[in-house]
């Protein structure tokens, strides 16, 4: 057995944790795919280049179904309000433009390799698409992350009344 493996067992056994694995993965790499999938399925279910969106669903019922299309819009905006203060509380808006940014600069480098073609705007909204997904996936695991790879365990503001 490798010693630092052997530490990081003897520490894990000593604190009371334990370090699941699915499907190959850890435990708090699933919780960040798993965290990144949401982000994506909110967005897109408010909105792709395909007819199943909220957006085209709710112009064309919006006659026979006014209600139903505030319900479902306002439990989308509960969801965006969960996912962006999240993201802002972790990684403000500096970090948010910043994984934006890194996200328009690999598109430029594989546009510019001849790796993508941006001519189709279908692909354009589904880009945009992905990296709202990222800036809001990485924000809600930004903690994961951070604890991965510093050590360090964020505790959240505790508001006193």
């Amino acid at each position: 057995m490798h010693s630092g493996t052997g530490r990081a067992t003897a520490h894990l056994a000593a604190t009371g944790q334990t370090l699941r694995v699915r499907a190959g993965l850890t435990e708090p790499t699933m919780d960040i795919l798993i965290r990144w999938i949401a982000a994506f399925a909110l967005v897109t279910a408010t909105y792709n280049p395909t007819d199943l969106n909220y957006v085209r669903w709710a112009v064309a019922q919006w006659e026979s179904a006014t209600p139903l299309v505030v319900l479902l819009g306002l439990l989308l905006l509960v969801g965006y309000i969960i996912f962006l203060r999240a993201t802002l509380r972790s990684i403000g808006l500096f970090g948010m433009a910043l994984i934006a940014a890194i996200f328009a600069a690999l598109v430029w480098v594989l546009f510019d390799y001849g790796l993508l073609q941006l001519d189709n705007r279908g692909l354009q909204v589904w880009l945009g698409l992905l990296a709202m997904s990222l800036v809001l996936g990485i924000g809600l695991s930004w903690s994961l992350v951070r604890r991965r790879l510093t050590g360090q365990v964020d505790v959240d503001d505790i508001e006193e009344n």
